[in-house]
């Protein structure tokens, strides 16, 4: 029984951050600040690289392919700068709610006292949040400097 209490808690959690997530004013979030500005350790995101993220990014579940018409597109169809600066908020907004649901996640312990909550937590977190992360940390620099060129070109 508190198995699905606690999955009923995350999926639940899951709706109400997508909701904020998309009503959230895009301008509140700025690239250059913290958390959202590349760490040096990054190096421009080509740190991930090395888990070969590039190569399966692309195979994990999309809300824009979900909800095509709430979401913004992940594909630059565009290179307009203000297309590209959506683009780029939108990276912080999901990196932002995946933090969230991770944070809020922890509760699901409570909820589910045990080896089996952490279990439970763990493979919420390292399946349904961490990725997501580590997408938009990794997108994230080379959407904007394709945006930073661009805006520089129409000045």
């Amino acid at each position: 029984m508190r198995f699905w209490i606690c999955f009923g808690y995350y999926a639940s959690i899951g709706l109400l951050f997508f909701i904020i997530g998309r009503i959230l004013p895009k301008k509140w979030f700025d690239y250059n600040a913290f958390p959202y500005k590349a760490f040096d350790c990054e190096e421009g995101g080509k740190i991930y690289e090395k888990i070969a993220i590039s190569k399966w990014q692309s195979k994990v579940p999309d809300m824009s392919r979900i909800f095509p018409k709430l979401m913004p597109q992940k594909r630059m169809v565009a290179t307009d700068p203000d297309t590209l600066l959506l683009m780029v908020r939108e990276t912080c907004i999901a990196e932002l709610i995946h933090v969230l649901l991770s944070i809020c996640g922890l509760f699901g312990i409570y909820i589910m006292p045990g080896v089996w909550g952490v279990l439970f937590y763990a493979a919420y977190f390292l399946l349904g949040n961490l990725p997501f992360i580590l997408i938009q940390r990794y997108n994230r620099p080379r959407l904007v400097r394709i945006y930073e060129k661009k805006r520089s070109m129409v000045k």
